[in-house]
């Protein structure tokens, strides 16, 4: 989808400025944020697709104006919703007024190492061929959707080369809508700069993008 969070290439935002030194979080509500949003997540009712695309619809100027994790609890409020683990009522009074769902799992303090450790492979096995191969010549599709997709607003409709055929992985703009994994093959394209930024582009620069393989079209 086309949301506040799809910023390549936008302009206006002022240049990027790293922190030196930052540090993991920068208050200790932060720490809560990331240990309850890993926690609720391991209830099993969600995937991590749908979790992003929960951050993307946040409206543009409470995205613009949140901080990194103000994004990740606004998100888990509406999935704890959606999902019926609690109501906003509930939410904004901190008390349990109504049934909730029941988790499939609960995360304990010592099971949290080993989840980390294991992480969330997305990687699924296919049984056909890639349909590209290294050096092939493609074209990303020019498309606007407004569910959830991994194909960056700047990299719609540019040709570039195939770099690299990755494997076969989890198709986002399904999962996050709850219709499964339908994995598919992804490849690392490389377009010139030219072709990302146009006229005045650095002709040294190249941009790498991994793509779904229904991303692409031959040229």
């Amino acid at each position: 989808m086309n949301g506040p969070h799809d910023l390549g290439g936008q302009m206006g935002f002022g240049p990027v400025a790293p922190e030196i030194d930052e540090p993991l979080f920068h208050a200790e509500w932060e720490k809560r944020a990331l240990g309850l949003t890993l926690s609720c997540g391991a209830f099993g009712a969600w995937n991590i697709d749908e979790s992003r695309h929960a951050r993307e619809n946040i409206p543009p100027a409470q995205y613009l104006s949140a901080s990194y994790y103000e994004i990740w609890i606004r998100a888990l409020e509406t999935l704890l919703e959606r999902h019926r683990f609690a109501t906003r009522e509930e939410m904004e009074t901190g008390r349990p007024m109504h049934p909730s769902a029941e988790p499939k799992r609960v995360l304990k303090a010592d099971m949290v190492a080993g989840v980390l450790a294991r992480g969330g492979p997305c990687d699924r096995p296919l049984h056909t061929e890639p349909m590209f191969a290294a050096g092939d010549v493609v074209r990303t599709k020019n498309f606007h959707p407004e569910t959830h997709t991994r194909l960056p607003r700047y990299a719609r409709a540019k040709r570039g080369v195939v770099e690299a055929v990755q494997g076969s992985f989890v198709f986002p703009d399904d999962n996050a809508h709850g219709r499964g994994e339908n994995p598919q093959w992804v490849y690392t394209v490389v377009f010139d700069a030219a072709e990302i930024w146009g006229e005045g582009a650095d002709p040294t620069l190249t941009v790498s993008i991994d793509a779904w393989e229904s991303y692409l079209e031959r040229v």
